[in-house]
């Protein structure tokens, strides 16, 4: 009987129902378990920083934003599982950056989900998938890539190591047979002609599965190349590392991942020189209390894919802000159309959305390893020296056909 007359009261409005705005909620589907695991990792730890700190300020209509951490294991499948959980949770936005592959899946399944779910869509921030097929064959109104791809790195790359006397003319290219290391080959073989050098040899090798690079070291030392390009990362940018460190290989290394957590201690001096393009780097951090308190955040100042995350979604914050739902639903439809407005102004230029295939247009930092920085990596004395920012103009590459966006009626 009680709670009929509580029923009767509130449908006669008698006592007013509590009202709760929609939060915003965010799955980061990582890789937190396997190979992947100390990069996934980082990921999260970024986006987190920068999701908190808005709920410090007050959160996102009127509630804080929900974070929730997704283990995807590494893989595809794991990728497609996780993303239905999230799914199932309420998830508004999908966070991911370790590994194109499943990032490959990701996007798939969150374009897939919005053409079933209208009204119900899902934003997908892709932090570090760096494929171009993402944002060609692959991409869709409601997939941001706030990352860089193998032209952009490669680029700003090899012209600042050719003005800088390092890259001469015979260069050898080893990356990972999968579509990020395919474009890095592809990237290093297009700007052969404009910084006039040779690509002596090309080598594409398992992901992840080899547990000992020596054999591709000797590889290195028969081709007798003055430098080498690559774009590997997570545990075989380690260990290729760390057989160059115990080869005594002299040759200078171009990469896009020198600065993860751990390669400079393995390759111990012998990284001394060697060259890293990448989306940020906490050296040039105006305000040193920035690092200071995402070192207290993390426990280690920003590095590695870090300083890109913290940017990347800083800038969708900035599309957060743009949108005021009053504590209503929120209309994700709407953020993806601020996202392609935003502009967040950040230590090193500009990061903007190019709105024709949604990939960020950033500056991108080329540093070398050396002694004396202010924040060392790995407990060395050794850390990244800034030698160039490259401009968000210059770094950025043309609009791919392949890209056919389809925006929201």
């Amino acid at each position: 009987m009680r709670h009929a007359l509580s029923a009767l009261a509130i449908a006669t409005g008698l006592i007013a129902p509590a009202i709760h705005a929609e939060p915003l909620k965010v799955a980061i589907i990582e890789s937190l378990s396997g190979s992947q695991t100390s990069t996934g990792r980082m990921y999260s730890s970024a986006a987190r920083y920068v999701l908190e700190q808005m709920n410090e300020q007050g959160g996102y209509n009127g509630e804080p934003i929900q974070i929730k951490d997704y283990d995807n294991g590494g893989n595809t499948s794991g990728a497609a599982s996780q993303f239905r959980q999230a799914v199932a949770d309420g998830a508004h936005v999908i966070i991911q950056g370790s590994s194109s592959a499943v990032a490959g899946q990701i996007t798939e399944d969150v374009r897939k989900h919005n053409i079933r779910n209208k009204g119900n869509e899902i934003v997908y921030l892709n932090m570090g998938g760096e494929a171009l097929e993402l944002r060609g064959d692959k991409c869709h109104f409601h997939a941001f890539h706030l990352t860089t791809t193998a032209p952009m790195r490669v680029g700003p790359l090899v012209k600042v190591m050719a003005q800088e006397g390092d890259l001469g003319d015979r260069v050898y290219s080893i990356n990972q047979a999968y579509s990020w290391g395919q474009d890095m080959e592809q990237a290093i073989k297009s700007y052969a002609d404009t910084y006039d050098y040779e690509v002596v040899e090309t080598v594409l090798h398992e992901v992840n599965r080899i547990q000992d690079f020596a054999p591709f070291v000797a590889q290195i030392q028969a081709a007798k190349p003055s430098s080498v390009i690559t774009g590997n990362w997570s545990n075989d940018l380690l260990l290729l590392m760390k057989a160059v460190g115990d080869s005594g290989l002299d040759v200078t290394f171009g990469t896009t991942f020198l600065d993860q957590v751990g390669n400079v201690a393995n390759a111990g001096k012998m990284a001394l020189g060697h060259y890293v393009a990448h989306p940020g780097n906490a050296e040039l951090n105006k305000d040193p209390q920035d690092a200071e308190d995402y070192k207290a955040f993390s426990g280690h100042y920003p590095v590695y894919v870090e300083p890109g995350t913290i940017n990347g979604i800083r800038l969708f914050t900035e599309a957060l802000r743009a949108n005021d739902f009053k504590g209503g639903d929120i209309d994700v439809n709407r953020i993806a159309l601020a996202m392609e407005q935003a502009r967040l102004e950040t230590d090193i230029g500009p990061v903007s959305i190019r709105r024709e295939d949604h990939q960020a247009i950033m500056p991108v930092v080329v540093s070398r390893v050396e002694q004396g920085v202010k924040y060392p990596a790995d407990g060395t004395d050794m850390g990244f020296k800034p030698i160039q920012v490259v401009s968000p103009e210059d770094a950025i590459y043309p609009v791919q056909e392949s890209c056919r966006m389809r925006r929201p009626d």
